[in-house]
């Protein structure tokens, strides 16, 4: 398998406005504990991007997850946004789409994209103001989701859904402003080739490290640091050391990264049988569910 010297974990958020305390960035270098980049700051998706493009220029042995889903589904309609005549008919070009419609959108928010008159059907935005083409329930899943929901591996929402503390449809819409930048500078599998040297993004879910660090499904947020130094344990690595307690998006972004590192060398999340070569052009999957 492909080696890699640093493994960075990248928990994300798609609020309103420049800076969030949700994003979070840390990086497990060769066998050390993980840790954060810049802690204590708080983050803005500008600067996050400018850590990314500093990691492709700089050509690092770089395995890079970020938390946020890099398309929606598609499979089970053969389209996005079905009834849309603009909908697009791969993964690149949906990133397309929204940086198109949102280009105007301070801090790589994405509502412009969400009033559209098109896309706005598609999205339940609140209580009493869903679109008269959201699937209704838990709304439309990509294979990778439903896969994992079916095998129990997680628990994941349709990104179609923007209401409540679990929704990631904002954040994905935000992400995926970052990855038309991105690409052709950083390989995104499963969509590029896995290339031999350099730095690899991989779209992450954060629950699977902290259930491959024992913590039970459905109480997977860390708080305090010694409760995310025996995680860090299960998982082979170093512990970081702390004292006391520690944000949620902090720890889920080091034993996040710790993860990366003790999973990267198995074949099995590089090859999930569910992957065909079309959903890793228009909807990818999640590195870690097999």
């Amino acid at each position: 398998m492909r080696r890699f010297s640093h493994f960075a974990a990248i928990d994300w958020s798609g609020a309103r406005g420049e800076r969030q305390r949700g994003i979070a960035l840390a990086v497990a270098s060769g066998g050390a504990a993980p840790a954060l980049v810049r802690p204590g700051h708080v983050w803005s998706r500008a600067e996050i991007l400018d850590w990314l493009e500093n990691a492709a220029a700089s050509g690092a042995d770089m395995l890079i997850g970020f938390d946020f889903s890099a398309a929606f589904a598609f499979a089970d309609r053969g389209a996005y946004f079905p009834e849309w005549h603009d909908s697009p008919p791969d993964m690149r070009r949906l990133w397309a789409l929204v940086e198109r419609l949102a280009s105007g959108d301070p801090h790589y928010e994405a509502g412009t994209f969400l009033s559209h008159a098109q896309a706005r059907r598609h999205f339940r935005h609140g209580r009493g103001d869903v679109g008269d083409l959201f699937a209704g329930g838990a709304g439309r899943l990509r294979v990778v989701e439903h896969h994992q929901r079916a095998t129990r591996q997680a628990a994941s929402v349709s990104n179609f859904n923007l209401v409540g503390a679990a929704q990631v449809g904002k954040a994905s819409l935000s992400g995926m402003r970052l990855l038309h930048r991105l690409a052709g500078r950083i390989p995104l599998w499963p969509l590029d080739p896995l290339p031999a040297t350099g730095p690899v993004l991989v779209e992450i879910y954060t629950s699977l490290a902290a259930r491959a660090a024992g913590l039970p499904a459905g109480r997977s947020k860390i708080r305090d640091t010694a409760a995310l130094d025996a995680a860090l344990v299960v998982l082979g690595s170093p512990p970081c050391g702390g004292t006391g307690t520690i944000s949620d998006h902090a720890s889920d972004a080091l034993l996040t990264a710790a993860w990366l590192r003790a999973i990267v060398s198995d074949r099995a999340p590089w090859a999930p049988p569910p992957l065909t070569t079309t959903l890793a052009a228009t909807e990818g999957w999640t590195f870690g569910i097999i």
